[in-house]
C-alpha cells in the first residue's frame, strides 16, 4: 500500500476543537500589509478582503471575508454586502485568469455544523475546479491531494490581484 503523508493537516485536525482568542478575520487583515504574505492575503481594502484557505480543498481555494465581523451574511450593511460581494465577483475573474479553472464552487457554510471552521465571521469560499480534480482520495483515504503548495499558488495569484483596479493590495 502506497502512503501519501500529509503532516501539515495534524495541526488543522488537532486544532479542530478548538476556539481561538481572536478572530483570524479581524485580527490579519488590521496588521500591516508586510504581513500579508505569511498571511496569505491577497488584497484588502476598507470593507472586505481576499485570503487564501489555509487548508484548501483545491489549490487556490479562496475566502472573500467582509471586514464587519457578522455571523450572518444579513446582518451586513448594505455597502458592507455589495463590496463583498463585488470583490467575490472580482476574484473570481483573477483566480480564472491566473489559474484557468474549468470551472468553480461558490458558496458559504453558515454555522458550525454547516461546515464553518469560523463560524463566528461569515466569509464566501471560491473553490476552482478541474475536469478529473476528482479521485478516491477524499472517500477511501480520508485525504485531499492538493496539487500546488500554498506559497506557490499566493505566489501565482498575487499579480493578478495587485494588478488590479477594482481592489486594492
Amino acid at each position: 500500500m502506497n502512503r501519501i503523508w500529509a503532516p501539515w493537516r495534524m495541526t488543522y485536525i488537532l486544532a479542530a476543537d478548538e476556539v481561538p482568542d481572536a478572530c483570524i478575520f479581524c485580527q490579519y487583515p488590521a496588521e500591516e500589509p508586510s504581513h500579508h504574505r505569511d498571511r496569505l492575503i491577497l488584497c484588502a481594502d476598507e470593507r472586505a478582503f481576499v485570503i487564501m484557505n489555509k487548508y484548501p480543498y483545491s489549490g487556490g481555494h479562496l475566502l472573500v471575508v467582509p471586514r464587519a465581523h457578522v455571523s450572518n451574511p444579513a446582518d451586513l450593511s448594505t455597502e458592507d454586502y455589495h463590496a463583498t460581494m463585488d470583490l467575490l465577483r472580482v476574484a473570481t475573474e483573477r483566480v480564472r485568469q491566473a489559474l484557468s479553472p474549468h470551472g468553480f464552487n461558490l458558496g458559504m457554510n453558515l454555522g458550525r455544523v454547516a461546515g464553518a471552521g469560523i463560524d463566528k465571521h461569515c466569509h464566501w469560499h471560491i473553490v476552482p475546479r478541474w475536469n478529473g480534480d476528482t479521485n478516491f482520495m477524499p472517500v477511501i483515504g480520508d485525504a485531499k491531494v492538493v496539487s500546488d503548495h500554498l506559497q506557490t499558488t499566493y505566489d501565482r495569484l498575487l499579480p493578478y490581484f495587485a494588478a488590479s483596479e477594482a481592489v486594492s493590495g
